[in-house]
């Protein structure tokens, strides 16, 4: 299940962000599916804390509804400065399985893999938040997207006409969120926090590299052949963690990702169309997985509301039926997700898998 939220170039506001993940929860089950794992190759550098931001609220709560949510720890820029959260929002909750990356260098033989530059870690101080474990993340074939942002670029990346090549903790996250679905897949009735202790239990820690250290691996480098032969904790809980409220500040979240249109930026609590974000009325929506009401979220009509055989009625997350006002009172319905207002050089974003598309891990060489 693809709910897209970003633009061509990466640009996405954390409003759209907290929907998604709250629509996943609310529609886990409808027409058939059984969505298990939420892939969130994505990340801010909120300047609160874990316990009180609604984007980490918004994951915890699809942790508890069922979904092993796996986060992309972030690239280059989270681990610095006096109490810093260690990892990007939402990694940093406390619950979800947050994952940095690591570089095979090219071999089979886990002797000679490092963990890669671009890979956020805690900085080892008291109560920062590590990744979990850390998965192959440096220079992986993915799909291309032609005349995307950064397909047009770094052109240079491109592995013909259908693939391209990058690095990052984004990467990472989604070769983990693969593996989580094969755990699932073998193991059912596992309950998310059964899973992460599973992957954490079984990660490979190198002994030979001096890169492999709690702050930067968790408990190392993802394994499948150890968990394919090891028996889960079926009881296993989190119960020493402390739930978080979700009751802070949406523009807090933002960190420093701020989109713009029409020389407008997007600040304070408002949402992506200008709706007041009332945090305390979404937290306590989302803990009862009501925050969707049909189509319409946080006051405005976000997609259509029913399933209609095997699509979803109206005109989906990339269609017209995103109305209402912008936050620069412009409207949505006359130019859609898939329109030029969104892939234009008018929108700008850096919360996709860390720093920024043209931070360290794309403009360096790990991507080549």
């Amino acid at each position: 299940m693809n709910v897209k939220v970003g633009s061509a170039d990466g640009g996405v506001d954390v409003s759209q962000v907290i929907a998604a993940i709250d629509w996943v929860v609310q529609h886990k089950n409808d027409n058939g599916m059984n969505i298990r794992v939420l892939n969130l190759s994505y990340g801010t550098n909120s300047t609160q804390d874990s316990g009180s931001d609604p984007l980490s609220y918004a994951a915890e709560q699809a942790w508890k509804a069922g979904i092993v949510v796996v986060a992309a720890a972030g690239n280059t820029g989270y681990q610095t400065g006096a109490g810093a959260p260690g990892l990007a929002d939402p990694a940093y909750n406390p619950y979800v399985l947050a994952v940095g990356g690591y570089d095979t260098m090219g071999t089979a033989s886990t002797s000679d893999d490092t963990v890669g530059a671009y890979s956020a870690s805690g900085t080892g101080c008291w109560g920062c938040r590590h990744p979990d474990l850390v998965s192959a993340g440096s220079h992986l074939q993915g799909l291309r997207v032609p005349n995307s942002y950064i397909d047009a670029t770094y052109p240079q990346a491109a592995l013909g006409d259908r693939y391209f090549r990058g690095s990052g903790t984004s990467e990472a996250a989604a070769i983990t969120s693969g593996a989580v679905a094969l755990i699932l897949q073998k193991y059912p009735t596992l309950s998310p926090d059964g899973v992460k202790n599973l992957l954490r239990k079984n990660a490979l820690r190198p002994s030979y590299s001096s890169s492999w250290t709690s702050t930067s691996t968790g408990s190392g480098e993802l394994s499948l052949p150890r968990i394919a032969t090891a028996s889960p904790n079926w009881s296993y809980a989190q119960w020493w963690l402390t739930p978080s409220t979700g009751t802070g500040s949406l523009e807090a979240a933002r960190g420093s990702d701020h989109l713009t249109a029409d020389g407008v930026t997007l600040t304070g609590e408002q949402d992506i169309f200008g709706q007041p974000f009332n945090s305390s009325a979404m937290a306590a929506a989302e803990a009862t997985a009501s925050s969707w009401n049909g189509g319409v979220w946080n006051g405005s009509t976000w997609t259509g509301s029913t399933w209609s055989g095997s699509t979803w009625s109206g005109s989906t997350w990339s269609g017209s039926s995103w109305s209402g006002s912008s936050w620069s009172g412009h409207s949505w319905s006359g130019s859609t997700w898939s329109g030029h207002a969104w892939s234009d050089a008018n929108w700008s974003g850096s919360s996709w898998s860390g720093s920024t598309w043209s931070g360290h891990s794309w403009s360096g060489g790990d991507w080549s």
